[in-house]
This record gives structure tokens, C-alpha cells and sequence, in this order.
């Protein structure tokens, strides 16, 4: 009996401690600005013009971006990366988006890449104010010009932006509802929502939306639950648009490369006309 009790009590203080580190690590779990920092090519090494620029925050974080124009753009759009890398890794996208005629403004947040500071969750949202006060009061461009696109956890800052500004349209990529939602999922044997001390609530951020909405997920997402993206279409405020994608957290994009084009695309063309 004496055996069994002293058992339930390691159990018990395995599972404090376990709670401990899930709730003081939390940073580490969600950031990851270390994984590829360094800046790996520019987009030059792509064919594309470019201007480098360096924006400040209203707390004194300098921000390193890129500003990358189209001939006769019909929009410009601002994008946030996740929560891996840094802006060296998006080629694809500035490609894709500079192919369909669309400037392209993207940035690292706070301690990713060549940008100043270490992130936090008030400090992107900070980051995504200074972001677009750089297109409307700097580059002079109209909000009504410019689209939000955010992936993954940049979903869930592009979403909090758009709470407060009026874009032409916000675009999801594989985004998730909450991180503790997210948190509920990795770790089902905790209490995380009480020990989270992130939010990042998109699904929360949506019912504030008044903009077009287009949401793309994909079943076979090994990180971001599909219903994820499903409970935020069904938040999301009219009109709206869900694109169902094929392939992994990080690959549904290559594996439905002309799907994905022609839809975002034709959102975008009604975004310009609406």
C-alpha cells in the first residue's frame, strides 16, 4: 500500500513539474525565430526588385523588411510569416504574388531574422501596427488596397490587425483557432488553458472582422487541425471563401500549386472590385 501511495506521489510531482515547464517555456514552445535566422537569399537572387527597409515600432524595435513592387500593381499585400524562419524563406510567395501583379511588403517580426528585440504577442501585434502604418503613411497606400495574408501563426496577427484597420481582405493559410486550442490538442492530459499565458485568438479576432475573409486548409495538416480552419470559416464574417488544400502543414501549398493561385487569385480580383 505504502509502495502504491509513494508511486501516486511521483506521479503527482512528475506531473507539477511537467505543468511547471510547460507554463515558463512557453516562448520556446511557439517561437522558434532561431530555426533558420540567418538571412538566406534576397530577391534579387530570384529576379525580383526590391527595396530593403528597416521600420520602427511604438516601443523602439527596429523591423527589417522588404518592399517588393509590381509594374501597374493592382494591390499591394502585407504578409506575416510564421512562427519559424524568417522572410529569406518566403521566395515562393513574393513570386507567386508579384506574378499576379501585387506588391508585396513583407517583414520579421521582433528577434527574427535581421529584426531587433525578442518576440512576444503584444510585441507582433506592435509589429503588425508599424507594418502598416509603413504602407498607408509612408509607401501612401490606400487600406483599401491592401490585403492581409497571414500563415500559420501570422494568420492570427494579419487577423488582429484586421480588427482594427479596414484592409481590402484578409487572407488565412493554415491557421489556427487559439493557441490554447492548439495547446488542448498537444497536450490533452494538462489543464493548458489555464497555464497558457499566449492567446493569439483568431477565431475570437474574426467576429471583429469586417473585411472578405478567404480561409485555405488542408486535411492532411499534421500541425493545424483542418477543423481549425473550418471553425474559423464559419466565424468569419461575409463574404467569404474556403479553399480545401492537399499536402502537409508546410507543403499543401506545392501540392495544389494551380488550385491555390487561381483561387487566391480570383479572391483577390473581387476584393479590388467589391
Amino acid at each position: 500500500m505504502r509502495m502504491l501511495f509513494n508511486f501516486a506521489i511521483m506521479i503527482a510531482v512528475a506531473y507539477v513539474a511537467l505543468a511547471l515547464v510547460i507554463f515558463f517555456a512557453q516562448p520556446n514552445l511557439i517561437y522558434y525565430p532561431e530555426t533558420g535566422r540567418n538571412i538566406i537569399a534576397e530577391p534579387d537572387a530570384v529576379g525580383l526588385a526590391y527595396e530593403r527597409v528597416e521600420i520602427s515600432t511604438a516601443d523602439g524595435e527596429a523591423l527589417h523588411g522588404w518592399f517588393v513592387p509590381a509594374a501597374a500593381a493592382s494591390g499591394t499585400v502585407l504578409f506575416f510569416h510564421g512562427n519559424a524562419g524568417n522572410i529569406s524563406h518566403r521566395m515562393e510567395y513574393l513570386l507567386m504574388f508579384h506574378r499576379l501583379g501585387y506588391n508585396t511588403f513583407i517583414f520579421d517580426y521582433r528577434g527574427y531574422g535581421h529584426s531587433s528585440g525578442s518576440p512576444s504577442e503584444s510585441g507582433t501585434y506592435l509589429d503588425a501596427e508599424a507594418a502598416w502604418r509603413y504602407l498607408v503613411e509612408v509607401k501612401g497606400i490606400l487600406p483599401s488596397r491592401i490585403t492581409l495574408f497571414g500563415e500559420s501563426l501570422g494568420g492570427a496577427v494579419a487577423a488582429w490587425l484586421a480588427t482594427s484597420v479596414e484592409p481590402a481582405g484578409l487572407v488565412l493559410a493554415s491557421v489556427f483557432t487559439s493557441v490554447p486550442d492548439m495547446a488542448a490538442k498537444i497536450y490533452p492530459f494538462l489543464p493548458v488553458r489555464l497555464l497558457s499565458r499566449f492567446n493569439y485568438n483568431t477565431l475570437e479576432y474574426l467576429q471583429s472582422v469586417t473585411c472578405p475573409v478567404f480561409i485555405a486548409h488542408s486535411p492532411q495538416d499534421e500541425i493545424v487541425p483542418f477543423t481549425h480552419g473550418r471553425a474559423l470559416y464559419q466565424a468569419a464574417p461575409e463574404p467569404k471563401q474556403f479553399l480545401e488544400l492537399q499536402g502537409g502543414h508546410n507543403s499543401g501549398f506545392i501540392f495544389m500549386r494551380e488550385d491555390w493561385v487561381e483561387a487566391l487569385d480570383g479572391f483577390l480580383t473581387a476584393t479590388r472590385h467589391s
